[in-house]
């Protein structure tokens, strides 16, 4: 059984969606035009009895009323008929006179007398006023009405119109006629000028009553059918290309993750537009750059590590060997050099402790003077930076720390480790007979109430591109750094990792003397 991806899921999701959707537009639709069917063929079939209502005006106008036609259920079927004379007041020609003369036929104006029918369609005495021939009468599937033996009353026949047929006045009530549901019937209104005497009102077909019936509707609900079959597969092959197209990041994101899960940091996804799935591909391109670049560095680390380890531990192994060979005696000098290495070893290796935990585990926070810290480790350093020649400016910070005597909540221990190693950093790589600044400002509410510390010494500097990586474990300028002269390369990124521990920042920039600026930012506490 293939998987169930997520383009997949989501297109199944959606066929049975348009199946559904599908089913439910056939059924309706079936079920809308077998029931909207018999109420459209209702009105085609009011439409075409003109001449009915025609022969109830003219009723109308001859008794004044619906009174008659009510009462005379039997001159409602004559009319039916085409019988209009025999039920205007008995029939009789004198009784005629009665309508007005714009009901009287008139001849044509140029004096000339109508064409003589043939006998066989000549109209009877009382059929002068009939506007149709009696085939219109019937309804319209038989064509010419049947004998008198074959069916005596056309409004006998099963399927009959007139079964469906009524009068009804100008208020809506019954006339005369089939009793009838009147929010479905279809009217015909009757008009006497511009005002409505009654309607004529035919009943919808109740059903399907004849082959045709049903052949017609089967023959549409076919097309329906049809119709949303062709539907449905035109959005079931859009909806698979959507999903592939949609879900296809998706699909190599996925494919990048399980790489770069089996170590190849190299894998980067391409990246196209700007939706959600490529703001998705970049951050993942930017993690596994990221974890390619840590990787990167762990391993150029671990390479340092070993070598700046392996320089103590070759001269100690030298000096042991040659004790074994006896080409050195084991003296006082011998002693303090074996000492120095040890000293050495045991220190790089505090560093490196020191770099690699987390700030947080250890640290023990204490309302702390960090600016009585600092003058702390500067008079710890006073005699090494006049044995160099370097000048210390401390003027501002001073002042400072007589006046506002910021406070912080910190580590006293770990803070002025982060001052000596700054301080350190000075001493071993700045010229001799240059100089160290250091400034310190307390900024305000607007700057979120912080200490502002800045270190500017004199030459040598570090290149632009060099900048961002001081930070970094062991990482040594080539330009003005040197293992016989500097530490472990561990220093500044103990100071990051305090500091950061701290709630503050450090950063690395270009000192206007010529060397290295380092800015330290301190939130005090909250009572300051």
């Amino acid at each position: 059984m293939p998987r169930l991806t997520l383009s997949r899921k989501i297109f199944l999701a959606l066929a049975a969606l348009l199946i559904v959707l599908l089913l439910s537009f056939v059924g309706f639709s079936i079920v809308a035009l077998q029931r909207g069917l018999g109420a459209y063929v209702a009105e085609i079939e009011i439409r075409r009895m003109d001449w009915l209502s025609q022969l109830l005006l003219k009723h109308y106008v001859a008794n004044g009323d619906w009174k008659k036609l009510q009462d005379n259920e039997d001159a409602w079927h004559r009319l039916q008929m085409g019988q209009m004379a025999l039920v205007v007041d008995g029939a009789t020609t004198p009784d005629e006179r009665r309508l007005p003369p714009w009901y009287e036929r008139r001849a044509p104006d140029n004096g000339s007398a109508p064409p003589e029918l043939p006998p066989a369609a000549s109209p009877s005495p009382t059929s002068s006023l009939s506007p149709s021939p009696q085939v219109d009468l019937l309804p319209r599937r038989f064509g010419m009405p049947p004998p008198p033996w074959f069916f005596p009353d056309p409004r006998g026949a099963p399927d009959s119109i007139y079964r469906r047929l009524a009068v009804l006045d100008a208020q809506g009530a019954l006339v005369v006629g089939a009793t009838l549901d009147q929010a479905t019937a279809a009217r015909l209104p009757i008009r006497r000028g511009r005002s409505v005497v009654g309607y004529l009102a035919l009943a919808p077909v109740q059903g399907l009553e004849s082959e045709a019936d049903r052949a017609f509707l089967a023959q549409q609900s076919g097309v329906i059918a049809l119709t949303g079959l062709c539907g449905l597969a035109f959005a079931l092959a859009l909806s698979w290309l959507l999903a592939r197209r949609w879900f296809q990041p998706i699909d190599a994101l996925t494919q990048a993750a399980q790489d770069v899960a089996r170590g190849r940091l190299s894998t980067r996804v391409a990246v196209h537009g700007s939706d959600e799935l490529a703001l998705l591909g970049k951050t993942f391109n930017d993690m596994a750059q990221r974890l390619d670049t840590a990787e990167a560095s762990r391993r150029a680390w671990l390479a340092d590590a070993a070598h700046e380890l392996r320089t103590p531990l070759a001269a100690m192994r030298a000096e042991i060997e040659a004790l074994q060979d006896g080409v050195r005696t084991f003296d006082e000098r011998t002693a303090l050099r074996m000492h120095r290495q040890v000293i050495r070893l045991g220190q790089l290796v505090d560093d490196l402790r020191s770099s690699m935990r987390e700030p947080q585990s250890d640290l023990l926070k204490a309302p702390v003077y960090p600016l009585s810290l600092l003058k702390e480790a500067l008079d710890h350093t006073r005699d090494r930076f006049a044995q160099r020649g370097i000048a210390v400016e401390r003027h501002a910070l001073d002042r400072v720390a007589a006046s506002a005597k910021p406070v912080i909540d910190g580590d006293a221990h770990r803070l002025h480790q982060v001052f000596m190693n700054l301080l350190e950093n000075t001493l071993a790589y700045t010229d001799a007979g240059g100089e160290l600044r250091i400034d310190a400002t307390v900024e305000g509410a607007w700057s979120g109430n912080c200490l502002k510390l800045q270190f500017d010494d004199s030459a040598p500097g570090v290149t632009e591109d060099e900048l961002p990586r001081l930070f970094d474990r062991l990482f040594r300028s080539e330009a003005s750094r040197s293992r016989a002269l500097g530490g472990s390369g561990l220093g500044l990124s103990i100071c990051r990792a305090t500091v950061e521990a701290h709630g503050g920042t450090i950063e690395a920039a270009a000192s206007p003397l010529g060397g290295l600026r380092m800015t330290i930012t301190l939130p005090l506490a909250a009572s300051t």
